[in-house]
């Protein structure tokens, strides 16, 4: 079976985004108090996102939902998905978002996995011919954090590499959306710190998953680079990061992760690095000819991943408020 995007995921995936981006509680803040002043809700903190258990997770949410609107513009959320954004995203909400940035202390606030999915949020909403007034209520904030990174990342000598949210490969990949067609020199600084960082490396042993990770710290790091180096230096660099790929090694990268306790935030975390590796196969696998016989390594490897964990999308609180837009980076990869 391969796993495709439909009209009746996208429904549910929207149907379940829409249950959790205006949830409040419970809720995780990545917060620092400076005074007593600043033991406020998560509410009056983020008027923009302050759902689904943590900010990350709700401008991911966002993005989702915005997503499936510009694949499925007449489908059945399609009305709740614009009057949420339209509720949503306003000139005072936004201007809040982008106050509280200006906090002391608040210069690592959601670096960088927060800040690339926000940018990755904007890339979709310009990218649609229908999200202009969103885009536009949105853009400083985006602004902001193009800025943050690119003061960042020049000062990040070594990458972090991983399996969760400080991962850099995941990052610059999602900041890169936005780059290309919104900030050149973002884009030029991604595209070098990602060869600084990652084109010396060959023979990746891979050992993951660590226990809580929800990313493939060898695959995040291959799809970045075949989406910064031209396909001819992609090809050679991925021979010589993986060259027994096509024996299915190594094969920790083959072998689904086990979920023990899905209500466990932490150990729910491995249903997303299934779903992320699904995402990176089959990226990987799209920039090899039809010929290469790692292309239905990947594939095939890329689908069982996808059979254990599309179904914890929905269930559990701890996998429900995230799961859903990582599998939809799979699906349409």
């Amino acid at each position: 079976m391969t796993h495709r995007l439909t009209l009746e995921i996208a429904a549910r995936y929207a149907r379940i985004a829409l249950g959790h981006v205006e949830r409040e509680y419970p809720n995780k803040l990545d917060h620092v108090l400076n005074g007593p002043a600043d033991v406020q809700g998560p509410r009056v903190l983020h008027p923009v996102f302050y759902g689904s258990f943590d900010w990350h997770s709700c401008v991911h949410g966002h993005w989702l939902l915005a997503r499936l609107l510009r694949r499925f513009p007449e489908g059945p959320a399609a009305d709740e998905i614009r009057a949420l954004l339209d509720r949503q995203l306003t000139e005072e909400n936004v201007g809040a978002e982008l106050a509280y940035l200006q906090r002391p202390l608040g210069a690592g606030f959601e670096r960088p996995y927060g800040a690339a999915w926000l940018l990755m949020l904007q890339a979709e909403l310009e990218g649609s011919t229908s999200a202009g007034r969103w885009a536009a209520v949105l853009q400083p904030l985006a602004e902001a954090f193009a800025v943050r990174l690119r003061t960042y990342l020049p000062k990040l000598t070594y990458p972090i590499r991983a399996g969760t949210h400080a991962n850099s490969a995941f990052a610059l990949s999602l900041a890169l959306e936005y780059a290309l067609h919104s900030d050149e020199e973002l884009a030029v600084l991604i595209t070098a710190r990602a060869k600084d960082w990652f084109r010396g490396d060959a023979d990746c042993q891979a050992w993951e998953p660590s226990g809580d990770d929800f990313l493939s710290s060898a695959l995040m790091e291959a799809e970045l680079m075949r989406r910064v180096l031209p396909p001819a230096e992609f090809s050679d660099w991925f021979s010589a990061f993986l060259p027994r790929l096509g024996g299915r090694e190594p094969a920790t990268l083959f072998r689904p992760a086990v979920v023990s306790d899905p209500t466990d935030g932490k150990l729910a975390h491995l249903d997303g690095v299934n779903l992320s590796r699904a995402w990176n196969m089959r990226g990987l696998a799209s920039a090899l000819g039809e010929a290469d016989p790692r292309r239905p390594v990947l594939e095939d490897a890329a689908e069982a991943h996808l059979s254990a964990s599309l179904r914890a999308v929905e269930g559990d609180y701890m996998g429900e408020h995230w799961l859903a837009s990582f599998a939809l980076l799979a699906l349409e990869a």
